[in-house]
Order: structure tokens, then C-alpha cells, then sequence
């Protein structure tokens, strides 16, 4: 597929179309919340949400192992099964998902290319049946942090050019105009970005249809910016999901070995004490 790196992350609607009903394949509609599935969803399909199935209950934190082999054992998810993650906007967390459970381990993982509005432009099946699912006891492996960048490390990246942080907001967001940036409870934070950081908003990396461009175009976008293979890049946005489309972009179609995601995000960096700005 485009000769991306790892193409098989990736199945376009025609696959996942004539897979509809298939016992070893699990379709989840990742999103911020419910409201788009309760209406209509992918035959099949099953809601994950941000708010609820992507947190920590009590710490500021993804779900801890115990959380995250509750989920996928309710949700009827074994660890030969196939995942397919889909939604809106824009695919954004979906790749939130995809994160998490290679961090957990879960092997065959891969995104509706186009995501939940690609589906319904071309008027394929919805429905507002909700699937009866057996539960399945799930065992997780124990968590690999290495796609992950905590405040430290992101904090001693700013003076080592080795490493590039790619903040993926939009560019109001960036310069510090606009604070109170997407779905963003609070807008008493200080605007702006980490220094050093530089500005390749998620949305450049698809094509309006919103499927992902080719490899030749991301990689001339990304180099545009000096996000180069040879480099250590840091991805981030506001809560996590816009950042971690861009983390799937540079590990999984372009390539790159070495790529963390920023889940704290400005969300965190901007109300850090002390914490150096550029606007």
C-alpha cells in the first residue's frame, strides 16, 4: 500500500467491507466520546471513548494493565484477534488506541485508512444495532514505554540536536494566539510551544478524502521541517490524539525507529511551573 513502511497497519474500505462479520476480526469506533456510534456505526463495531476507555480512574495516566486487559476482555478481544480502529475526526483517536495497545503488547492492530468519514462519503453499511460480544479473558504483556516521551525527557531534549519535537496543533495554537485549543477544558493556560519545537499540523498529512498521502509526500513534508530518519522525534498536540496520528505517520508509514509520543502534551507543558515558552 504506497509502499509505506509497514503497510499492513493500514486497510481501506473495501477490505474491511467484504471482512464485515468475521469471527477473528474486532472493529472499534475510537473517539473522544459516544455520540457518533449511538447514532450510527460500522456493522459489527464496538465503542472505545477518550474519555472513559483511554484514562487512568484515579491518576493522570493511560490505563494501568489490569485496566487495559478489562477493556479488551469485555469488548470480546483475544491476543490472536485482529483490530481494526476507526473514527472521527479524522482518524484522531484511533491512533490513540493503536498507541496504547502496542504499548500493551497486541499485535495485529490496524486503522480504517480514511477513517468513519471516508465510510459514510461512500455510503457504505451503518447500523444502530449494538453487537452481542462473549467476553474473553485477555492477557496483556507487560507495558514497553519505548513509544513514549514523559516531561523529562522532553525537557532535555530542547538542547540536543539530535532530537526534534513536532508539535502538531494548528498554527494559532503554535504561536500562542489561541489557548483554549481542541477539546480543551481549560483556557487559563499560557499559550505558545516548547522551544526549538517545530509546527507540522496533523492535517497535513492526508489527502482530503482523508486518507494518508503518499510515502514521497510525507517524507518531503517532514524534511521540510528537519524531521528527518536520523533524528529522535518527539511528537505532541493538546491531549494526545492529533500528536499520535503523527507519531503513527513517522514510526509506521515513513519508517522512522526512533519516535516517542508526548501524551502530557501542551495540556501538561503549559501549566508546568517554570516550564521554558516560545510564543
Amino acid at each position: 500500500m504506497a509502499n509505506y513502511a509497514i503497510p499492513e497497519v493500514l486497510v481501506e474500505t473495501e477490505w474491511l467491507s467484504s471482512h464485515l462479520g468475521e469471527p477473528n476480526i474486532r472493529i472499534i469506533e475510537a473517539a473522544f466520546d459516544t455520540d457518533a456510534y449511538d447514532g450510527k456505526h460500522i456493522p459489527g463495531s464496538l465503542p472505545w471513548t477518550w474519555t472513559q476507555d483511554f484514562q487512568h480512574p484515579v491518576r493522570k495516566d493511560i490505563p494501568d494493565k489490569e485496566g487495559w486487559q478489562a477493556l479488551l476482555g469485555r469488548t470480546g478481544i483475544s491476543g490472536d484477534t485482529t483490530i481494526v480502529l476507526y473514527g472521527a475526526p479524522g482518524n484522531a483517536y484511533t491512533t490513540y488506541a493503536f498507541w496504547i495497545l502496542k504499548i500493551y503488547g497486541h499485535a495485529d492492530v490496524r486503522i480504517l485508512n480514511g477513517g468513519r468519514e471516508k465510510w459514510l462519503a461512500e455510503n457504505r453499511a451503518m447500523t444502530a444495532e449494538v453487537v452481542d460480544v462473549k467476553s474473553t479473558t485477555y492477557l496483556a504483556q507487560e507495558p514497553n514505554w519505548s513509544d513514549r516521551a514523559l516531561r523529562d525527557q522532553v525537557m532535555a531534549s530542547i538542547k540536543d540536536p539530535n532530537q526534534i519535537v513536532v508539535d502538531v496543533r494548528e498554527p494559532a495554537e503554535y504561536s500562542g494566539t489561541l489557548i483554549q485549543g481542541w477539546k480543551l477544558p481549560d483556557g487559563g493556560q499560557r499559550g505558545g510551544h516548547i522551544p526549538g519545537a517545530v509546527n507540522v499540523p496533523w492535517g497535513r498529512s492526508k489527502q482530503a478524502d482523508g486518507t494518508f498521502r503518499s510515502v514521497e509526500e510525507l517524507r518531503e513534508l517532514f524534511a521540510s521541517h528537519g524531521v528527518t530518519a536520523d533524528k529522535e522525534a518527539i511528537t505532541h498536540c493538546v491531549i494526545g490524539g492529533r500528536g499520535n496520528q503523527t507519531w503513527f505517520v513517522l514510526k509506521y508509514l515513513l519508517g522512522h525507529s526512533n519516535v516517542r509520543h508526548y501524551d502530557g502534551a501542551w495540556l501538561e507543558w503549559g501549566g508546568l511551573v517554570g516550564a521554558p515558552i516560545e510564543t
